[in-house]
């Protein structure tokens, strides 16, 4: 596997680093766990399956768990050592955190200069937010997605998804990897500085051209992406089901309008978001006019960008995400999220198995003794 021989020490918590180091051990390297004696927050989030929480079981499989007190010296100078042996540190506390346990960039280089050195945080090493606790809601909020997220009724909803602390994650993992590719051939470690909010930043090339080219925020109803384009929107069925249709290009305009006998509304979808209303009148008219189920038939064969809102255990209950190996059942009927980096060449082989809190404390302490 392509990380083999890759040992990382992780003591982040929650989803950010535990994620991306978990993709690691996925891939292959030997990713040893430090959890506080209070253990990761995450085996006690959530539903449980077979004695584990489904969230834990989809953020440490394959791990190993050390348990230490840090702020015991024989504890921090046991980690200390065991750390002199490793390629990648990655933790996810806020600025100088740290620095007051000894765990800092500068002293752990000074050890080991091979080492890459990943810290994870809210709003980044420096800056004025640097110290202002956030998780991934405010964070979102921090930086104008909440406002995207627009409702029917204009107000801001709650996102439905952790894309701070996701793009935090795979942020982490591509500067992780781009410091080891070069430090094979200086024989030098590095340091990342990786903002969540920076990464959901860089997240923002389709949202900000109203900014950056009339100093203005967008109005969301009106935007190409946010329910502006005809053939860019969700429309309720008559069974109270949504389906989507997600391409503004010309030619599935044309395409689907012919079908419904209107053709020379598909003119009307050249014009700019927000000019559409007549087109967006129509389809929102016709859609409610039959159910879900009659529209997938409806929609067999046609070339448009289309499809169902599928509620979450619909969407993951596909026979495609199956055959992509996506979602699987391990031996004991637990279900869990597959790998997404898909090599031809020494693929992912998943390790199921959850370590138990402190589960690897003697053996990888032992003096001398190898993991």
């Amino acid at each position: 596997m392509k990380l083999q021989g890759i040992r990382v020490v992780d003591l982040s918590l929650f989803l950010p680093g535990p994620h991306l180091t978990m993709i690691m051990a996925d891939h292959g390297a030997e990713v040893i766990k430090v959890e506080p004696p209070s253990g990761e927050p995450t085996r006690d989030i959530g539903l449980r399956k077979n004695g584990e929480a489904v969230w834990f079981r989809n953020t440490h499989r394959g791990k190993k768990s050390l348990c230490l007190n840090l702020k015991d010296p024989e504890q921090k100078a046991q980690l200390l050592a065991l750390i002199d042996s490793a390629d990648v540190f990655v933790e996810g506390f806020r600025p100088g955190a740290m620095a007051r346990l000894g765990l800092d960039y500068e002293t752990l280089i000074a050890r080991n200069p091979r080492l890459v050195y990943c810290s994870i945080s809210a709003f980044g090493q420096t800056g004025e937010k640097r110290l202002k606790p956030a998780h991934d809601l405010s964070i979102q909020a921090e930086s104008g997605t909440v406002f995207l997220n627009e409702g029917s009724n204009g107000e801001p909803c709650s996102p439905a998804m952790p894309v701070a602390d996701i793009a935090g994650s795979l942020m982490a993992l591509s500067g992780i990897l781009m410091a080891l590719v070069r430090r094979s051939e200086t024989g030098k470690g590095d340091h990342l500085d990786i903002s969540m909010q920076d990464s959901l930043i860089a997240w923002l090339p389709n949202a900000v051209g109203p900014v950056f080219a009339e100093g203005r925020s967008p109005v969301v109803k009106d935007e190409r992406s946010w329910g502006g384009n005809a053939m860019y929107r969700i429309y309720r069925t008559s069974d109270d089901r949504y389906l989507t249709l997600g391409g503004s290009e010309v030619k599935f305009a044309e395409n689907l309008f012919a079908k419904l006998g209107r053709p020379e509304l598909a003119e009307i979808c050249k014009r700019a978001p927000g000019e559409q209303s007549e087109a967006i009148a129509y389809l929102q008219a016709e859609f409610a006019r039959r159910t879900l189920a009659e529209w997938e038939t409806w929609f067999d064969g046609l070339d448009v960008c289309w499809s169902p809102v599928r509620q979450l255990h619909e969407a993951l209950d596909e026979p495609h995400l199956k055959s992509r190996e996506m979602v699987f059942e391990d031996e004991q009927g637990n279900r869990h999220l597959g790998v997404p980096i898909k090599f031809l060449e020494e693929p992912a082989k998943v390790n199921t198995r959850l370590p138990e809190l402190g589960e690897h404390n003697k053996s990888l302490l032992n003096a001398g003794q190898e993991a």
